[in-house]
């Protein structure tokens, strides 16, 4: 910030403006990292599978850093604010509780879509969270340079590289930016190219980027910090002299340090000395900062060794803390200087934010680990919008105490962990196969949702499957005339089956009226000769059926049925029906008719 903007009512109050704290969210592969990489010049994804960002940074770029990428787009004596902090997720969920008191922990954000590729699940996720903690967004369609014919013009103004393309490229790009356009609309957004919006509180802009070439990066920290600027010049006002308020990132192990955390400080000043309260997995720690290690210029914070250590630092900054007592802390949650005040306040104050947090659990249900209380709550949401039950919900890996919730579960379907972006301890997993408890991984929320459900549909048939074969089916046939192959002793006939599902081993019966007489037990069914279990509608088979003799107890051209225990209509009728042919449904509406006519309530 220059000096002249330092204005007397800025010192009288305390107050001076902060850095906006900017997320960059998107599906995985539309190039989150990658458009990162490009701002900040550097190649952290060397090396990282899938160029998916593995660890929680913060980068920050300070205004004349932006003023140089932007050119003439942007002139610093417009602007006041010191500059941009992205956050980088490596997933929109962590970010969806780095709260700050009560609010996404970002100020701002960037959505990365791939602007061939459009909305995908995880971008549906994102504008989702997006939405819910209302914080305000623009769009970066990113991969313009993929465009086919597309005349790259490095590091040139969207609207300018646009410009100077071929009327081809121009109309298949406008075509992918209006589908997304149409996209947004859809989710209830208004939204436009970045260039047409007068009102960027109530229209999404869309800025067409290239992480690869550089084109419209610099209309892109333009327009952050335009919007930065012009709506959110008030709430960067902070009291840089009070203690410090922040959101724990990540928790790590750093050499020489022992457990430490990643830090965002949003609010106020931390100082090497200072006590702290920090949110914790058994509730809040109480200790004090050793040291504050604070990673190079434009580096990111997970750069190992490259730390320097500093005395102090002001918000809003990514800062490392290493104190005593860090193994318990977790990743979203607050973190906040004491100073002057009684300890006991702050800690009260940690404890509400963290119960803010807490996900409601079930007698009965699954058990859930994710890496950060961001993920855990958006996982739990998720399972609660798909009406899963939830037993426990923790930070931290899936470890054996989390094998024994699961394994009294009464409900095999619940006899499940599900964990997001966490390790399963080696004996956790040895456990495990031991009690017969599933555990499902997976580091893409709807992914891992979508695998539990698949393997609930699938135990959920195969038990039906078994109820169906335990039960017995309607049927009803035909004795056909001119086809008695034998009397008695079994009756062997020709008959046509006219509805539903004639197996062997079934008692049958012959309706006079409306009362069943039952006649003998079906023992066998062929057809041309060879044994069968079972002969479905429209089949014309021979059957041996031990009791009757035609003539007598049977005839020919009589229809005869299977017989259906009560206890056996009542399932079929209310759990079965949809899950059994129309044809047997029909035949059982026949039975249950018939059976009706003499008592009213049988088989309900």
């Amino acid at each position: 910030m220059a000096d002249s903007e330092q204005t007397d009512s800025d010192d009288a109050s305390g107050a001076t403006l902060r850095t906006p704290i900017v997320a960059v969210l998107g599906h995985v592969d539309h190039g989150k990292t990658s458009l990162l990489d490009e701002i900040r010049g550097s190649a952290v994804t060397e090396g990282e599978s899938g160029a998916i960002t593995q660890h929680i940074g913060a980068t920050a770029v300070p205004l004349d850093v932006i003023s140089e990428i932007a050119g003439e787009l942007v002139d610093p004596t417009d602007f006041d604010l010191p500059g941009l902090l992205f956050i980088d997720t490596p997933g929109h969920h962590s970010f969806s509780t780095l709260r700050s008191r009560g609010g996404a922990l970002a100020d701002i954000a960037i959505l990365v879509v791939d602007v061939n590729d459009g909305f995908q699940p995880q971008t549906l996720e994102a504008v989702d969270i997006l939405s819910r903690t209302q914080t305000p967004f623009i769009v970066a369609a990113n991969k313009i340079d993929t465009v086919p014919g597309w005349n790259p013009n490095a590091h040139a103004p969207a609207k300018q590289t646009i410009d100077a393309q071929t009327d081809r490229v121009e109309r298949d790009l406008n075509e992918n930016l209006y589908e997304l356009i149409g996209d947004l609309s859809d989710n209830g957004f208004s939204a436009d190219m970045y260039w047409r919006v007068q009102d960027f509180q109530n229209n999404i802009g869309v800025v067409p980027v290239s992480a690869e070439t550089g084109e419209g990066i610099p209309d892109l920290l333009t327009v952050m910090m335009g919007l930065s600027q012009r709506y959110m010049k008030e709430e960067m006002a902070v009291d840089v002299g009070g203690p410090a308020a922040g959101t724990v990132l990540e928790v790590q192990d750093t050499q020489g340090f022992g457990k430490t955390v990643d830090a965002i400080i949003y609010d106020g000043t931390i100082r090497s000395d200072d006590r702290i309260v920090v949110g914790g997995v058994e509730g809040p720690i109480v200790t004090e900062v050793r040291a504050l290690l604070r990673p190079r210029p434009l580096e990111e914070i997970r750069t190992e060794g490259q730390f320097e250590q500093v005395d102090s630092v002001a918000a809003a900054d990514g800062i490392k803390i290493a104190a005593p007592d860090l193994d318990d802390a977790m990743a979203g949650a607050p973190i906040r200087v004491v100073g002057d005040r009684d300890v006991e306040e702050v800690v009260e104050e940690v404890q509400s934010e963290l119960a803010d947090i807490a996900v409601e659990t079930q007698e009965e249900g699954v058990v859930v680990k994710a890496d950060t209380l961001g993920s855990l709550e958006a996982l739990a949401s998720t399972l609660e919008e798909e009406e899963i039950p939830i037993v426990r919900a923790e930070v931290g890996d899936i470890a054996p105490r989390d094998v024994r919730v699961a394994e009294t579960a009464n409900e095999e379907k619940h006899r499940t962990i599900l964990g997001f972006g966490v390790e399963v301890l080696d004996d956790a997993a040895d456990l495990a196969e031991q009690e017969g408890v599933r555990i499902f991984e997976h580091d893409v929320i709807y992914r891992l949702v979508e695998a539990y459900e698949e393997f609930v549909e699938e135990r959920e048939r195969a038990q039906q499957d078994q109820v169906l074969d335990n039960i017995t089916r309607p049927s009803r046939f035909h004795v056909l005339d001119d086809h008695t192959f034998r009397q008695s002793d079994p009756a062997v006939v020709g008959v046509e089956i006219r509805g539903g599902s004639l197996r062997r081993n079934s008692n049958i019966v012959k309706f006079e009226g409306d009362e069943p007489e039952r006649v003998g037990m079906l023992k066998s069914i062929q057809d041309e000769g060879e044994d069968v279990d079972e002969a479905r509608t429209g089949e014309r088979v021979a059957v041996s059926i031990d009791g009757p003799t035609v003539g007598r107890q049977i005839e020919e051209g009589d229809d005869l049925w299977t017989e259906i225990p009560e206890k056996h209509a009542k399932i079929l009728e209310q759990e079965l029906s949809e899950d059994i042919p129309a044809d047997e449904v029909e035949t059982l509406n026949m039975y249950l008719e018939k059976r009706r006519n003499r008592d009213p309530f049988w088989g309900k």
